[in-house]
Order: structure tokens, then C-alpha cells, then sequence
């Protein structure tokens, strides 16, 4: 079987490698000069199964509502003259229930401890290193009100086999001691050793280079024209080079759309409607002042909703999701204030740790956006659709680098006839 890529990110490298360790040719497509160039450039770098959780639960709608006037809020809509957003958000709410919420969470989980092995199988094969840290992943809290809410996380997560657990702040400052200048404000935090971080990035683009190694094609800098329809079929796409103007048309047996965001507008070109829309997220990686002092253990702030992750010799922090269309700007006064607040968080909790200072300031941090690709109830669309030779992998949010190996591989097998072993739905529709 010849199949088609569409995206070199995280999850459509993870699927060229699967699908060519099954031995099947492959050809991969982006209109990015390399790998990882978009969403997995520089999110938070968490591997985070006991993370898992959808962002629709029963407190999610009155939060949102409050939210839509505070611009540095975790979850801001910002209302689009858009009848996708405006679906979309209906769907979301029906999400919003007890019920929806444990069948999501179950799903996730599922999927997330099937991708972390998946990526160790990979890293195992491969030897790729991409400051990989296996020291697991703590979750503190600054106010007592939500740290009491705390135990009932953990014993969600612990019943999907997650060892996520509570723990003091004595004990959270000796997992982690770079906490200590915060310590004061903290009321303590969970904590789950299994989980991990390291650079998506850095990831994606070695695991590209193992792809072609093994006989993967690579075709960059092309955009796609158009999904070629034969009845109930794709047959081939029709690709515009980015510089040359030079059009190619690739027939194959088999198209694996993984377009992050821009899944959902490619498909409606051929008549197909599927539940993603864009959550811009921001992120900050600074340079450390004093890597003695910097974090070891990856970090989630609760009042904040960011993360922390150490990349070598920088501090990744990174959050905050946008649903405000495909708007990839940085230089406007909203998304510069996102980023400053995460930047003004490292300071709060690390004081001198980190190069914070602002440009103005005669600083440079590295601020990044990007649009994760989200369905109304977090769960990815993962399977063959209704169209013939047409297969999804699109719609993790923000948990693309914790569940693609394990995308990659489930629709890998899928597309090779055989049955993943993980109870996940994998109808895409």
C-alpha cells in the first residue's frame, strides 16, 4: 500500500513511521520547509497520561463566561462571526455533564498510556534524544479551596490505573526543590512519577530523519491544492510548491489527513464536516540563569493553567487557549499581555531563575503560538471516514505530543487491517 501523509507534525510522523515499520511505502506532505514547524514547534513538552482530562466538565461553562473578560484567563472565547465556532461551542456544552466528562476521561487516559508506551518502544528503536527528563510531572496549588478539590483529581486518575497522588507541600518541595521560593504560596500539589517531558520539536524532526532513513518521501514547501474526489473516493492531491508555483499531482492508495487545525477546512472542500477548531495556545522558552536552580520535574501551575517544562538548558512554559479562529498573530496587545503573563509567572515562582526580562527590558524570550487542533470533547478523530481511501489522525488539543506515538501506531495497524490493542473508539465518521 502507497499512502499519503498530509502533515509533518508530531502525529504525522508518528503515522509515516508506523505505517512504513509495517512496510508500507509512504510519502509525506507539508507546506512547511521541515517537520514540526507549526503546532509541535514549541508547546509545553509534557508527556502527561495522568494530565488526561477533557476540558469540558460541569464547571467549564459558567468559568468561560467569566473568563471572556479577563485577558489573561486559561480558556478565552472571543466570539467570530463563524458558524464553525458557533457549532462547535454547542457541541462543547453538551460535553459539559458528569456523565460525558467520565466517558472522555476514560477514553483519554486509555489512549494516553497506550501512547507512552508506544513512545518508549519508539525511543528504544530509534535512540532519539530530545532532553528527554523520566522524573514525572507535579501539579501544585496556590490556594487552598482548589487544593482541597486536589484528592478527588488524583482518585479520578487512579481509577484508569493513573498513580497520580496527593501530597504535601513538604513533599512537593522535596520532589521538587526549585519551588522553594514559592513555597509560602503554595498548599500543596499532586504528583505522578510515571509521566515525563522533552522537546516535541526536537523529536519529530529526528524521528522525520529515521522516516527517511527507512525509505520514507518527504515533499515540503507544498501546499495542498485540492483532495482529488472520484465518487466516494480520494484518489490523489493535487500540491502547489510554495516558492516554484509548480503544481504535482500524487495518486495513492490510501491519504492520511493529519493537518492539525486545518484538517477540518481541507475536508469540507469534499463535502465532509468534522468537529475541530483551533484553541491558540502561547508559550515562552527562556534561557536559565541558574540550571543549578531550575526545575528537574516537569510542573503544572493550577491558578494559572500553564506548565513548566525544563528543554537542556531553557524553561518551556507554556498555556492558555484562545478560541478565536486561526489567528496565529503575535504582535497584538492581547497576545502579548498572554505571553507576558507567563513570563511574569516564572519570575513569581522562580525568582531569578530564568531570563524574564522583556524586550523592553533588553530581554529576549522566545514567545510562540499555535492553534491545537480541538473536538468539542477532547477525543481525537482517529480511523478511516466515510470516504474511501480517506483516514483521519487530527483533534488531539493539547495533548498532541502525549498521545501520537500511540495515534500513530493505532492508525498504523488500522490501516494495515489489524486491531489496536486499546479499547479507544476509532470511528471518525
Amino acid at each position: 500500500m502507497h499512502a499519503v501523509v498530509l502533515g509533518a507534525g508530531v502525529i504525522g510522523i508518528s503515522t509515516a513511521w508506523h505505517l512504513r515499520q509495517l512496510g508500507h511505502e509512504v510519502t509525506v506532505v507539508d507546506r512547511q520547509s521541515g517537520p514540526a514547524m507549526e503546532t509541535s514547534f514549541a508547546n509545553a513538552g509534557q508527556i502527561s497520561v495522568s494530565y488526561c482530562e477533557p476540558w469540558a466538565n460541569r464547571d467549564a461553562p459558567l468559568k468561560t463566561l467569566k473568563w471572556m473578560f479577563d485577558d489573561t484567563a486559561p480558556l478565552l472565547f472571543r466570539p467570530q462571526l463563524d458558524w464553525s465556532q458557533w457549532t462547535w461551542g454547542l457541541r462543547f456544552l453538551a460535553q459539559c455533564t458528569d456523565r460525558a466528562f467520565n466517558r472522555n476521561v476514560s477514553q483519554l487516559v486509555a489512549l494516553g498510556a497506550y501512547s507512552h508506551q508506544a513512545l518508549k518502544e519508539v525511543v528504544a528503536h530509534t535512540g532519539i534524544e530530545y532532553h528527554r527528563i523520566e522524573k514525572g510531572i507535579a501539579h501544585y496549588y496556590s490556594d487552598q479551596a482548589s487544593f482541597d478539590g486536589a484528592a478527588q483529581a488524583a482518585e479520578l486518575m487512579q481509577r484508569y490505573g493513573v498513580s497520580r497522588r496527593v501530597v504535601s507541600r513538604d513533599e512537593l518541595l522535596l520532589i521538587e526543590p526549585a519551588l522553594k521560593p514559592f513555597a509560602n504560596r503554595i498548599s500543596g500539589g499532586t504528583y505522578t512519577d510515571t509521566d515525563e517531558s522533552g522537546d516535541a520539536h526536537v523529536f519529530t524532526a529526528a524521528l522525520a530523519k529515521h522516516c527517511e532513513a527507512a525509505g520514507v518521501h518527504f515533499q515540503f514547501n507544498q501546499h495542498i491544492e485540492q483532495l482529488e474526489k472520484n465518487g466516494n473516493a480520494i484518489d490523489a492531491v493535487q500540491l502547489r510548491h510554495a516558492h516554484s508555483g509548480q503544481t504535482i499531482r500524487l495518486a495513492a492508495d490510501a491519504f492520511v489527513v493529519a493537518c492539525g487545525s486545518y484538517t477540518a477546512p481541507l475536508l469540507k472542500t469534499v463535502g465532509m464536516h468534522v468537529p475541530i477548531y483551533p484553541g491558540k495556545g502561547y508559550s515562552a522558552t527562556l534561557a536559565l540563569l541558574k540550571p543549578g536552580e531550575a526545575p528537574m520535574v516537569s510542573m503544572i501551575d493550577d491558578a494559572k493553567k500553564c506548565a513548566m517544562s525544563r528543554l537542556g538548558n531553557h524553561l518551556r512554559i507554556a498555556g492558555t487557549i484562545e478560541l478565536s479562529g486561526f489567528d496565529l498573530r503575535l504582535d497584538t496587545p492581547l497576545a502579548r499581555k498572554r505571553c507576558d503573563m507567563l513570563v511574569q509567572r516564572v519570575e513569581e515562582v522562580m525568582p531569578g531563575v530564568a531570563d524574564t526580562r522583556t524586550p523592553e527590558q533588553g530581554g529576549n524570550p522566545a514567545y510562540w503560538c499555535g492553534l491545537r487542533p480541538a473536538t468539542p470533547s477532547n477525543i481525537p478523530l482517529i480511523g478511516r471516514t466515510k470516504m474511501n481511501k480517506l483516514w483521519i489522525n487530527a483533534g488531539h488539543g493539547t495533548l498532541g505530543w502525549t498521545h501520537a506515538a500511540g495515534s500513530g501506531k493505532a492508525l498504523a495497524e488500522l490501516m494495515d487491517g489489524q486491531t489496536p490493542a486499546i479499547a479507544f473508539g476509532f470511528a471518525a465518521g
